[in-house]
């Protein structure tokens, strides 16, 4: 089955994959070969993957949604229930590293879709 070029493909349609943390050109075979390891080819269609760095901005989209959710959630509960801090410690430290860990594959795996799509590889020169 032959596949369009990543120019045919919308943004809408690669950001779904990637947040699927699937192919961004056929959407069927797996980005990853491990938590965030990006595979060298895509099984399903051949296209290769393995040479896109995404580098920082997953990591960074990834504490911006977080600290969006967890923040305010804190806040709340300090104002409304006056938490102690050790109670705040139990329950914000390990909400935020469980969030970060499902959060982050998810991000790269968008990022890795938008930079398939405009031809980056993460190695471009300023």
């Amino acid at each position: 089955m032959p596949y369009t070029t990543s120019k045919d493909i919308s943004f809408g349609t690669v950001i779904r994959r990637g947040l699927r943390r699937r192919c961004p050109n056929c959407g069927e075979g797996r980005s990853f070969r491990g938590y965030l390891t990006v595979t060298d080819a895509c099984k399903a269609c051949g296209e290769s993957l393995g040479h896109i760095r995404a580098d920082d901005f997953p990591p960074y989209l990834t504490i911006l949604i977080v600290g969006h959710i967890v923040v305010p959630l804190s806040l709340m509960a300090e104002q409304s229930y006056q938490w102690s801090t050790k109670l705040h410690m139990v329950v914000w430290l390990p909400m935020t590293l469980v969030l970060m860990l499902m959060v982050l594959p998810i991000m790269k795996g968008a990022v890795v879709g938008i930079m398939w799509r405009l031809g980056l590889s993460g190695n471009e020169q300023h």
